[in-house]
Formats: structure tokens, C-alpha cells, sequence
């Protein structure tokens, strides 16, 4: 089982002073938050990808190896890659590369997050998003997974005998996650390739989760990957907490309030009871977030958003040294009673073992006259 954060990247003024953090602010803190989670013993830490105002997020690979070349241990990934208006040419290049140089420390989760007014920015059509997810992940997944490639679809220029450069670490593509809010077909294209499935968790009702992992999970089997049990789940989560409830509850309200996704809406009060986010004290974050194997099963990635809604720095590290002191209970609640057959979170180790152990990934042409090969 893998803890970890993800952030969205946003900049989102806090409501208690009226400060709004600089860009530069935002994209250095995002490194300090990653080296923090890497300290307090966390396993991933995610960052987005969004091309408009208020986000900083917009070139993850580059925070992702900035991140990785101070940082030994912990996991990076996305949250996520928008394979809709991303071309998954750049995709595989971009991720091919990070593999190389993270040494295999890195995997991606692919989405649909897009805001409406991005699409036409990269010539998309928003009416068009599945299908884009669908048809861009096809050819990414075969630019990883065949040396040369011919490829004809709707929404890019034609392939023809493309070659994506630097092919994969060891001879193996990075993991993938394919994350969603509420798109069943996600779900579907996940189990379809025996891909994970990720569902956000932040918004929605546990009710809906539970439909969606179950959803993935009957479709993982159907597809011949392996028992329902064994399907690759991550889900999202929120939380703020405290050693006192009462002054988790009071010091998060305001940002709470302000926010600009759920704010001015439901209270506080309504929205924790509706969704996965949870304010009290660590022990109440540490009983919640263990139930949420009641409705989706045994899992292998619990994420967490903690840099959002205008939240200082200092809080979000305070917040983090909070997690790491439950994490250990975290991870022993979790493990209590995991069936065996049920698999480890896929790592690159683990994915490299699977098939068989490295091999040369260079791909070697042949010169059209002489015959060396080179």
C-alpha cells in the first residue's frame, strides 16, 4: 500500500491574510511540499498539468525531475497528464526521458482534467474529450510498447514507421494510472489495458466511488487481467486536522469557505458528511481514512490534496508532519487482514521482473546500404 499527495498546482489567495502567493512562490513551495513528504516517510507525491490562470502546473515532467534530483526515495507522478489535448507523441517522449533519468522512480496518471477554455488553446474539441482519451492513450500505449509504429486516427497527423525515442527503462513503459471523477469509460479504458484506476474521491459521495471501482474492477476481470480482488486502485482523499478537532475545524473553516472549487456552497459541516474530506483530529483522519476499504476493497494508492484553497506553505508542512506521525498506523490498519493474493502497487522493479528482467532497450537500426547495424 503507497501514501502520498497530489496537488493541482493552483494559486489561490489565503482568505485569513488576503495574500496571494507569486507563481514562483507556488512552483518552489511545490518542491519544498515533495521533499517534505519524502522526509516524513510518504511514498508518492503528485503534481499537476493545467495551462491556464490561477495554476502553475503547466510542464510536470520539469517539477517532476526537479523534484527527483533532490529527493532518493519517494515515487513521482502526475496528477494528472491531460492525454486529451497533450499529443501523446510529446507524452512518450517526455515520460520516456523522465524514466531514464529518475531511474524508473516516476509513473503517470492520465486524465481528462482539462477546464473548458483549454481545448481549442491546443485545437481540441472539449464535445470530444472521451474519444480523445481513448484514441490518444491507444497510440501512446503502442509508441511505448512497439519499437516502430504506423498509426492512423482522427485527431493527429498519420505515423509512419515512428520510432518514440528514448524507449522505455529496461525495456519496460512506465506505469499508468488512469484517473477520473465520474467518466465510467475511463474506468472501462483502464481495465481494458490492465492499466490502474484512480478515482479522484474528493468531491463525490463515497455512494459513487464505490460504483466506479466496482465498475473497474468487474471490467479488469472480464478482460482477463486477473480476479476482480486484484485490479490496481488508487483512490484521492482531504483531509485538515489537528491534535484538537475543535481547532482543526476552526482554523480550516475560513479556507474552507473561500475555496474556490466547494466554496459558498455546502458548510463545512455538510461537506465532510457528503464526501471523503475529513477536519478533526489525527485519529479521526486515521479511523476515516481506513474505512474507505469498506466500500472500494483492498487498494494499492491513497493520495492525499493538501496544498490547495489558499493554504500557506508552513501549514501544508505542518500538515504533513501530522500524516507522517499517523502514516505508521496508516500502513499497519491497511495491511491487517489484506488477503495475499491481492498485489503490491507496480513498481519499476516489479514491472521489470514481471517481464522477465531488463533487457536492452535501444533500439538498433540497420544502414540501407552497408547492412551494420548502428
Amino acid at each position: 500500500m503507497q501514501f502520498g499527495i497530489f496537488s493541482v498546482g493552483d494559486v489561490t489567495a489565503d482568505p485569513t491574510t488576503g495574500r496571494t502567493p507569486t507563481e514562483h512562490e507556488r512552483i518552489k513551495a511545490q518542491v519544498e511540499i515533495a521533499k517534505k513528504a519524502e522526509e516524513v516517510g510518504l511514498d508518492v507525491v503528485a503534481v499537476g498539468q493545467h495551462h491556464n490562470p490561477p495554476f502553475v502546473a503547466s510542464s510536470p515532467t520539469t517539477t517532476m525531475a526537479y523534484i527527483a534530483a533532490q529527493t532518493e526515495r519517494i515515487v513521482l507522478s502526475t496528477s494528472t497528464t491531460l492525454i486529451t489535448t497533450t499529443d501523446p507523441v510529446r507524452i512518450a517522449e517526455d515520460y520516456g526521458t523522465l524514466q531514464h533519468l529518475t531511474d524508473g522512480r516516476m509513473d503517470l496518471m492520465l486524465g481528462r482534467g482539462n477546464t473548458g477554455p483549454v481545448y481549442p488553446w491546443f485545437g481540441k474539441d472539449i464535445r470530444e474529450g472521451v474519444n480523445l482519451a481513448i484514441e490518444n492513450y491507444a497510440l501512446l500505449h503502442r509508441l511505448w510498447h512497439e519499437d516502430v509504429v504506423s498509426w492512423e486516427g482522427r485527431f493527429r497527423t498519420p505515423l509512419q514507421g515512428f520510432t518514440s525515442t528514448p524507449r522505455p527503462l529496461d525495456g519496460v513503459a512506465p506505469f499508468v494510472w488512469h484517473g477520473s471523477i465520474r467518466t465510467p469509460e475511463i474506468a472501462e479504458q483502464a481495465a481494458y489495458y490492465g492499466d490502474g484506476f484512480f478515482s479522484n474521491h474528493i468531491f463525490w459521495p463515497a455512494s459513487h466511488t464505490k460504483q466506479m471501482v466496482a465498475l473497474y474492477r468487474r471490467r479488469y476481470e472480464h478482460y482477463g487481467h486477473g480476479t476482480a480482488a486484484q485490479a490496481i486502485v488508487g483512490l484521492g482523499g482531504q483531509f485538515f486536522m489537528r491534535r484538537n478537532s475543535q481547532d482543526a475545524v476552526r482554523e480550516f473553516r475560513p479556507y474552507f469557505d473561500n475555496a474556490p472549487v466547494y466554496g459558498h456552497g455546502p458548510s463545512l459541516e455538510e461537506f465532510t458528511a457528503q464526501t471523503p474530506l475529513t477536519v478533526g483530529s489525527t485519529q479521526q483522519v486515521l479511523e476515516r481514512t481506513l474505512g474507505f476499504r469498506e466500500y472500494v476493497g483492498d487498494y494499492q494508492r491513497q493520495l492525499f490534496l493538501l496544498d490547495h484553497a489558499g493554504l500557506p506553505t508552513k501549514i501544508v508542512l505542518e500538515q504533513l508532519d501530522l500524516l507522517g506521525e499517523i502514516l505508521p498506523d496508516l500502513r499497519a490498519g491497511f495491511a491487517e487482514g489484506r488477503p495475499a493474493d491481492v498485489p503490491d502497487a507496480p513498481n519499476h522493479a516489479a514491472l521489470v521482473a514481471a517481464a522477465g528482467g531488463p533487457h536492452d532497450s535501444t533500439l538498433h537500426a540497420v544502414d540501407d546500404v552497408t547492412g551494420i547495424s548502428v
